[in-house]
């Protein structure tokens, strides 16, 4: 005897249930931010990242914050964590890099810069910095930059305005201040040290209007010094602009998205502090895992006009690559700061270290007391 129901309906009904569910039950796995999903979204992510950094030097002779320097920062955060990255790789990108700034040094010295001015050098040196580069005449000629230009204001300001990674006044004080911290010269330290002095004021009571000027307003803070109110102040204001989906968003009138959500996870931590197991940095990598395409993408539309000939440089995403790889760099970021560290694989001695928040403004060179 048949129980009701049991029959070739019934049972291709319970099998797409079945396979509904499993496939519900994968996708929430897969989301889920754990040591192995972390890993693994950061291993689909880094070919892409390298394939951009390589794809911009074939095809330009300009240094690229999208391209250089936000891939840089996430490989070397990930080497830090024991992914394998190749130094040779690092080693080329520094020495374009380099090539490119000493095309101008006269013009630093002078106080003039170079195109996208204190933001392009800024992120140059920072990148430079994540290779190992260590201060010399060229970096002294950078410093000198940072010290001449926009002398007339207390705070540095963007050249352009192309949002969100180019225009605030916030990215290009923060890139100023760790470039001189970092790489100003020992008979440049007065005169650092009373620009920043200055800075400090300004970051103390000037107004953030999105969240690229939150996240670097902060790292800002952190970089001078500011006291603990101040930069518990900055946190609370990032953790509440989090949305209902574990996101964060550019604009207060725009949807969650990644270029906003791996920035705002990444400051947190290293500007911020906040642990990586925190429920608040925990809902942003669910997020980011979420949105991360099959190819190991993720995408973002741009928001500004394009100034310059169009290329591609090998990442995804047609005329939006651009913005998609720095959002992809601030997320790959983010995903390995919170990966347990594993045992290195390295392809030469001497690998670069992991960013890491300055503290006190330390210049290179300067009098052990």
């Amino acid at each position: 005897m048949k129980i009701h129901g049991q029959g070739p309906f019934f049972n291709r009904c319970h099998l797409g249930w079945a396979i509904l569910i499993w496939t519900t039950a994968s996708s929430v796995f897969a989301t889920e931010p754990t040591p192995e999903t972390l890993r693994l979204a950061v291993n689909k992510s880094m070919p892409l990242l390298q394939k951009g950094m390589v794809g911009h030097t074939q095809e330009r002779t300009c240094f690229a914050c999208h391209n250089q320097a936000m891939p840089i920062l996430a490989l070397t955060t990930a080497r830090g964590k024991g992914f394998e990255v190749s130094n040779d790789l690092l080693k080329s990108q520094a020495s374009f890099i380099t090539e490119f700034l000493e095309k101008n040094k006269s013009r630093y010295q002078e106080g003039q810069g170079q195109g996208g001015q204190v933001v392009t050098a800024g992120y140059a040196l920072l990148a430079l910095e994540l290779c190992e580069g260590k201060p010399d005449s060229l970096s002294k000629a950078v410093s000198e930059y940072f010290l001449r230009y926009n002398q007339d204001l207390d705070h540095w300001r963007g050249h352009s305005n192309r949002p969100p990674s180019e225009g605030s006044p916030f990215t290009a004080t923060y890139l100023a201040i760790r470039a001189l911290q970092k790489f100003g010269a020992p008979d440049q330290k007065e005169r650092i040290e009373k620009r920043i002095r200055e800075v400090q004021q300004w970051l103390l009571k000037a107004p953030a209007k999105d969240t690229e000027d939150r996240t670097f307003r902060l790292w800002a803070l952190m970089a001078v010094q500011a006291g603990k109110n101040s930069l518990q102040a900055a946190v609370a204001e990032l953790v509440s602009s989090q949305r209902e989906d574990g996101g964060f968003a550019q604009l207060d009138t725009m949807k969650s998205d990644i270029y906003a959500t791996g920035q705002v996870l990444v400051l947190l931590h290293l500007a911020g502090g906040m642990a990586t197991s925190d429920p608040v940095y925990q809902r942003g990598l669910a997020y980011l895992l979420k949105e991360q395409l099959p190819d190991g993408s993720w995408h973002v539309k741009t928001r500004s006009v394009p100034i310059q000939t169009y290329y591609e440089s090998g990442y995804p995403h047609g005329k939006d690559q651009f913005i998609s790889l720095h959002a992809a760099s601030w997320a790959t970021t983010a995903l390995a700061l919170a990966c347990p560290i594993q045992p290195q694989t390295v392809k030469s001695n001497n690998p670069p270290k992991v960013v890491k928040p300055m503290t006190k403004p330390e210049l290179e060179g300067s009098p052990k007391k």
